[in-house]
């Protein structure tokens, strides 16, 4: 099932989706990916109830996010549900929700459980955290990003329509881009953080993940409300920009790493040129002044900060922290960092947000979310370098005062996503929704396509869908109601047929193709196959092989295989 928000607005709306067959839905999808190690806590049928009884009393669609399940980053307060903050020595019980939770949460939407992270927000990994490392929707193998890993995760896996993260140094951004999703940073001070454990407060955001930038702004409009209660609120309303003076991107190319760095590099390159062919506006820049002020937050007096705001309870229970985590925010308090260092760092940056926000007047900056990625064991074997070199490029944003969104252009290489951030001055979130709505459908203008024989991965046709820019995502099952045919053909193929009463689920490989290459592909596509709707074991439909019933009477009946891999394995 598909979980946009529009996606389940619509099954509401024609009576194909409950209230209760949602939040079935949610759990079973949490008890199928339980190894991924997305969840601290779900929530008990009992938990749940007060919220799906009340949506019941009310009238479909009524409210603007009305029966929208989302996840919760568990430094995030959701009332009578314990905080941990990935610590469980520090858990305690809120009486009352967070701010922003409390307006969505009015708005309709139902919150279903609060998500894994890096211990304290600490983090840019999703490794740092007792309740397991929290695993990449795509290869187990590599990081899923920190430290709002768990709602990045359950987002990706279509498990909820949303899930609020926060981010100080990128941590709305980076597990976006690793998990091939939307990740929008708001303005400072724009949402409030009020029931927030906090990581560096006067910068932190909270934010949101989503699978397209759509669902992003529908939940800005619920989540942008002045908080008055909110030390570091700021009214800065949500203005629908459009027009773009110019479009910003690195002079130098950036720094990439890890096993995947040559195809990081390759993408990057296609994202260039995309942009370039899209705007006539863009120039190249010097980003040296960005890096000056990301090596602050971490290198400079800022992470003193983190310190700050935990004190009394690292005072008292220090040793409870992962040794990484309290490394670095206990590390603070020892460091000789005076006050003097911290004036001439702030002075340093507002030298460096002058400069950037003349520049980004009516423009953004464009850079790749993160320059490459890492297994969970290379990070578990230098968590420190590792760590440092995700936040590149999403460090110096808050710092400078800037909004921030990943949208996801597409696979670096099979399962790898990758994204680039959007950056604009406060208060500019309209214009990183102008751009990123349209790179994001140029870069990602793909439909999943279902083949069955000889165009899965591997197998001789595998090149025409290469040669047309299509992408491997994954192999999956259809739905248990086809059945497969080897037909009577030069060289032997195979033809699925649906079968409703009498069928099976079959094997295929799904690729992403560009919409506009559909029909070169068709043109290539002999009799007696075709294009027409599939369905998955999920219940999802996508456009597939299919084959005209005239061809099964001369062929052999192979269903019982399962697919074409396992049958050429043993009976060609």
């Amino acid at each position: 099932m598909k979980m946009t928000i529009s996606d389940v607005e619509r099954m509401y709306e024609f009576g194909e989706l409950t209230l209760r067959q949602m939040w079935n839905n949610v759990k079973e999808k949490a008890k199928l990916y339980r190894d991924k190690n997305i969840w601290i806590h779900i929530l008990t049928d009992e938990e749940i109830e007060p919220y799906i009884c009340k949506l019941e009393k009310t009238p479909v669609g009524s409210l603007p996010l009305w029966g929208i399940p989302f996840a919760i980053k568990d430094n995030i307060d959701l009332a009578g549900i314990p905080t941990t903050a990935a610590c469980p020595e520090f858990s305690y019980v809120p009486e009352n929700s967070a701010f922003v939770v409390e307006q969505l949460i009015k708005a309709g939407a139902i919150p279903v459980g609060k998500t894994n992270m890096d211990q304290f927000a600490t983090g840019l990994v999703g490794t740092r955290t007792p309740y397991g490392e929290v695993h990449n929707a795509y290869k187990d193998e590599l990081i899923s990003g920190g430290s709002s890993s768990g709602s990045a995760v359950a987002v990706a896996l279509d498990i909820v329509s949303f899930a609020l993260g926060t981010d100080t140094a990128g941590s709305g951004r980076v597990p976006a881009a690793l998990n091939n999703i939307v990740g929008w940073k708001p303005s400072i001070g724009a949402w409030s953080n009020r029931g927030v454990v906090p990581a560096c407060e006067s910068i932190d955001c909270v934010t949101v993940f989503t699978k397209n930038v759509d669902d992003a702004e529908r939940v800005d409009a619920v989540a942008r409300v002045y908080d008055e209660k909110y030390r570091y609120a700021r009214a800065i309303p949500y203005v629908n920009t459009k027009s773009l003076k110019k479009i910003y991107l690195p002079g130098k190319e950036p720094v990439f790493y890890g096993d995947y760095k040559e195809s990081y590099i390759k993408k990057w390159n296609q994202i260039k040129k995309c942009i370039e062919t899209t705007y006539k506006n863009v120039e190249y820049i010097d980003t040296t002044e960005l890096s000056e002020a990301a090596s602050i937050l971490y290198d400079g007096p800022w992470v003193a900060e983190r310190y700050a705001g935990l004190k009394d309870y690292l005072d008292k229970k220090a040793e409870t922290l992962f040794p990484v985590t309290k490394a670095i925010i206990c590390g603070a308090a020892q460091e000789d960092k005076s006050a003097v260092d911290l004036f001439q760092a702030m002075h340093r940056l507002a030298d460096i947000k002058m400069h950037i926000h003349k520049m980004l007047e009516e423009s953004v900056l464009i850079m790749p979310t993160n320059g490459g990625t890492f297994t969970r064991d290379q990070v578990d074997c230098d968590p420190v370098a590792t760590n440092s070199k995700m936040g590149l490029y999403t460090n110096h944003c808050n710092l400078l005062d800037l909004c921030a969104i990943n949208v996801p252009v597409g696979f670096a290489e099979e399962g790898v996503p990758m994204g680039i951030t959007v950056f604009s001055k406060s208060g500019n979130e309209g214009l990183n929704v102008t751009f990123g709505r349209t790179i994001s459908d140029k870069m990602r203008s793909y439909i999943d396509l279902a083949v069955f024989g000889l165009h899965l991965k591997g197998f001789s046709l595998e090149s025409q869908l290469i040669d047309l820019g299509a992408e491997y995502k994954e192999t999956v099952k259809t739905a248990p109601e086809y059945r497969m045919y080897s037909l009577n053909t030069v060289p032997r193929k195979p033809g699925v047929v649906k079968d409703i009463s009498n069928g099976a689920a079959l094997e295929m490989d799904i690729w992403s193709i560009p919409r506009e290459k559909i029909g070169s592909f068709l043109e290539l596509l002999p009799e007696p196959l075709g294009l027409g709707k599939i369905t998955t074991s999920d219940g999802n439909e996508m456009i597939g092989f299919i084959c005209q019933d005239y061809a099964i009477d001369t062929a052999e009946d192979i269903t019982e295989f399962g697919g074409w891999r396992k049958y050429t394995q043993i009976a060609l």
